[in-house]
């Protein structure tokens, strides 16, 4: 695509222009377009004058990098060079905070070595490139993420390490061949999902196999050698995904307190279910489902394949239809026994031992999804003058952001802390362990997560709960965190789970 010639002018030469960031525009025929009308572009201190200050106080920067308008530039003001950029792909960002210290430039970590930053150089640079422009467009218009990015996402065996260190990445090339099977860690893990959290687009984040993050584990981990080989290769080349069926109107939190019902056929060779499931992630699109039912010996986790008697239907909720949230409906589903996960009646462990990773991957996204929050507040609180002076000049306002960033920084080094016992237990320490930690932790980070929300808006303001324009990604953040308080378990669940488990925990000889 040829690109036109540009001209160089002197300021005194763009009266009836505008110059934002030293590019020279001519606004004559877009003017009465603009869709603040016309006056705005006509006021004494913005036409023919040095508008970046007045543009940057009204719109994102990729609103003028957008073709349709960055054809108005007819040239550039002699002598000097635009300053200003919005993210670039693969690229870190140099605002305080906005990474994790991990990455931010002079700091060190005792958990992330080279590895770990080579392969957050390329999943950064993919989720970039390839993500985030579907996440942006599917978000929107509510469709499944694109076939094409799941297939990008397969050949790179990301949906594979989205599972988390095990035999299941045994023989596999991840990331182009940048870390080996047997190296991978919950730390290369936690850098997937944080960069995916990144987006910054809530329903696509669930949208994009999140029911496949948290239905496959009970299948890698609990099923007969014959299930795995059929179903895992299925899920990870991203063309038939899986969800978890747990949660019923009846009961969330209470998994014992579940009324779908599975019964052995007279010759003992199959299930019949029956019952209903409801709030299930990709339950829409899902092909596999894994289903928690009461048995005649108690609680049974069973798979289930889409056919005869499964019924799904798209769910309503306050983030994107993207999500696949799904009501289903089991009518005599018949089911071989030899899809049972785990043992019957043991369906608890098996899906204790689940909640664990489950609950691990939503601390990873809440905490970087405050972070970019906190990156958007100290974008906006410098870039925003009130009463003649950058936001930021106000103590309120540092105030707010002072409690911001100690709450995401606290969440993320306790985060890191957990993930490296993960990374030094087995599956079945995790569970004894690690459940009350995590836990609590969930619990402090999804109550972390809603104050910053709140604090975000107040800094904001009506752009705040705007959709669009300056304050999306708050308005977006505000409307849609209160998911992360409710999957895997309530707040105060949770942390009533964490208490229970210290309490059991007390030596009986401890006294004051």
């Amino acid at each position: 695509m040829a690109t036109k010639e540009l001209k160089a002018f002197t300021r005194d030469e763009v009266a009836k222009w505008i110059i934002v960031d030293s590019k020279v525009y001519d606004i004559t025929r877009f003017k009465d377009l603009h869709p603040g009308g016309a006056y705005v572009l006509l006021d004494e201190d913005v036409a023919g004058q040095d508008a970046t200050e007045a543009f940057y106080g009204l719109h994102r920067h990729e609103i003028i990098a957008k073709p349709q308008y960055a054809r108005l530039q007819i040239g550039f003001i002699e002598g000097e060079k635009p300053i200003i950029h919005g993210r670039i792909n693969g690229e870190l960002s140099k605002v305080p905070y906005a990474e994790p210290t991990w990455l931010s430039d002079g700091f060190h970590s005792p958990y992330f070595n080279e590895n770990h930053r080579t392969f957050q150089k390329a999943v950064r640079r993919f989720f970039d490139e390839v993500v985030a422009p579907d996440a942006a467009a599917r978000e929107e218009d509510g469709k499944p993420p694109s076939k094409s990015v799941i297939e990008a996402m397969a050949k790179l065996n990301i949906h594979a390490m989205r599972m988390g260190p095990g035999k299941h990445l045994k023989g596999l090339e991840l990331m182009g061949g940048i870390v080996k099977p047997e190296e991978f860690d919950y730390f290369h893990e936690m850098i997937v999902t944080q960069e995916l959290a990144r987006t910054g687009k809530r329903g696509y984040g669930d949208g994009l196999m999140a029911g496949s993050v948290i239905g496959l584990p009970p299948v890698l981990n609990f099923g007969s050698d014959e299930i795995r080989k059929r179903v895992i290769p299925d899920v990870l080349s991203g063309q038939k995904p899986i969800c978890l069926a747990i949660s019923e109107a009846f009961a969330g939190s209470d998994v014992a307190g579940l009324k779908t019902t599975a019964r052995k056929t007279e010759d003992g060779k199959h299930w019949i279910i029956n019952g209903t499931k409801k709030w299930i992630t990709n339950g829409t699109f899902a092909h596999y489902f894994t289903v928690g039912c009461k048995t005649d010996n108690g609680f049974t986790v069973i798979l289930v394949e889409r056919g005869e008697g499964v019924e799904t239907k798209a769910i309503k909720t306050s983030y994107s239809p993207t999500a696949g949230t799904a009501y289903i409906t089991f009518d005599n589903v018949k089911v071989p026994v030899e899809n049972t996960l785990g043992p019957e009646g043991g369906g608890i462990f098996v899906m204790l031992s689940n909640f664990n990773h489950e609950r691990w991957v939503m601390i990873c996204s809440s905490a970087r999804s405050q972070r970019l929050i906190v990156e958007e507040c100290l974008k906006w609180t410098t870039q925003r003058k009130a009463f003649g002076k950058p936001l930021h000049s106000q103590a309120v306002i540092r105030s707010k952001m002072a409690a911001m960033i100690s709450r995401v920084e606290s969440v993320q080094n306790w985060l890191e802390s957990v993930t490296y016992q993960m990374n030094n237990m087995s599956y079945k320490q995790q569970a004894t362990k690690l459940a009350g930690p995590i836990g609590i932790l969930k619990m402090h980070a999804t109550r972390s997560a809603q104050q910053t929300a709140t604090d975000a808006v107040q800094i904001f303001g009506g752009r705040g709960i705007t959709r669009t324009g300056m304050g999306e990604h708050i308005e977006h953040y505000h409307r849609t965190v209160p998911f992360d308080a409710i999957l895997g378990g309530a707040e105060d669940v949770l942390g009533d789970l964490g208490v229970r488990q210290a309490i059991r925990g007390m030596p009986k000889d401890a006294r004051l």
